[in-house]
């Protein structure tokens, strides 16, 4: 294998207790994004009406910007068994700068608080990244933990926890359009990827061969998820507001077939958002468990044309 010191040439700047990186502008790549025949929250038109400036940035975009630091605290462990876990506090639109931020480890620490801000201050996302863990040390562990019952669902009203999906197939290559989810390929996303690397396009790392970036797990793992059939009424504009991604046997490569199965492990709400938590767990060939993505899906009420109606037919 080819053996290079570090993936990334990103300043790191030391602020007290923080590691920090710098300010970046990521691109908006979900426009043309098509979901359940409608389009997504990532469109101006229909982000604008439901109260937002324009289209947001999907959520696991800013996970690159995590890589650097997350590789300077642990080096190539972080290929192999890295874990982002963050609760998606604000939308980030295009030609916004955000910055990511973890906390300094004590030594033998492998869990870390991150974050990430706009310039102005405001949060992003709040989580962890860590290494190595069994899951338990996660931010959205606790977080599943301290969730309330989703009580008079609509949206969601026809869907039960323990709800499993059939296994697929799935795989990206270079080139592939990731279809109407994810309308652009992993070449499209290397040109303007905020954290740019010869690890995810050339065979000059540990591994001998190009791998993919963890932002862009998100898409390989959910590309399909659209054949799950899941009994979601809509349709509805969803918004990703939690996300965990967790390598156990990292890291993944373009080209190569992986299976996914999906789980619903828990359902929540809020006043403007019906939210269904799905865990992907993701096998090689070997049927080893390679990857873990928990997942959570809000829902907003009032883009789903029959929510009243329906509320009053379920409720009274």
């Amino acid at each position: 294998m080819i053996t290079v010191e570090t993936a990334f040439t990103t300043e790191i700047l030391e602020n007290g207790d923080l590691l920090v990186g710098p300010c970046r502008s990521p691109k908006q790549m979900l426009q043309a994004q098509v979901y359940d025949s409608h389009a997504s929250i990532h469109d101006d038109a229909t982000a604008k009406k439901l109260g937002f400036q324009g289209g947001t940035i999907e959520g696991p975009t800013h996970f690159s910007q995590f890589a650097p630091l997350c590789e300077r605290i642990w080096g190539r462990a972080w290929f192999m068994t890295g874990c982002l876990s963050a609760h998606y506090r604000n939308p980030v639109f295009e030609g916004e700068e955000v910055q990511a931020q973890i906390e300094k480890p004590k030594p033998g620490q492998t869990a870390c608080a991150i974050g990430m801000i706009k310039r102005d201050g405001t949060e992003i996302l709040r989580g962890t990244a860590s290494i190595d863990g069994d899951g338990t040390e996660t931010a959205l562990s606790h977080r599943l933990g301290e969730l309330k019952p989703l009580t008079d669902p609509v949206i969601l009203a026809d869907i039960k926890v323990g709800m499993k999906t059939p296994r697929q197939a799935i795989k990206m290559d270079f080139d592939q359009n990731m279809g109407d989810l994810y309308p652009f390929s992993l070449a499209d996303k290397l040109k303007v990827i905020t954290e740019p690397t010869n690890y995810y396009s050339q065979e000059y790392n540990p591994w001998g061969r190009a791998i993919i970036p963890m932002e862009m797990l998100s898409v390989l793992f959910q590309y399909r998820a659209r054949e799950d059939r899941l009994p979601v009424r809509g349709p509805a504009v969803r918004l990703f507001a939690d996300q965990e991604i967790r390598l156990l046997r990292g890291p993944l490569f373009p080209g190569e077939t992986y299976w996914a199965e999906r789980e619903v492990v828990a359902l929540s709400g809020s006043k403007r958002t019906e939210s269904m938590w799905v865990r992907t767990t993701v096998l090689d060939a070997d049927n080893t468990v390679v990857a873990t993505m928990l997942l959570n899906g809000a829902s907003m009420k009032q883009s789903y044309a029959n929510y009243d109606s329906e509320y009053k037919a379920l409720y009274g």
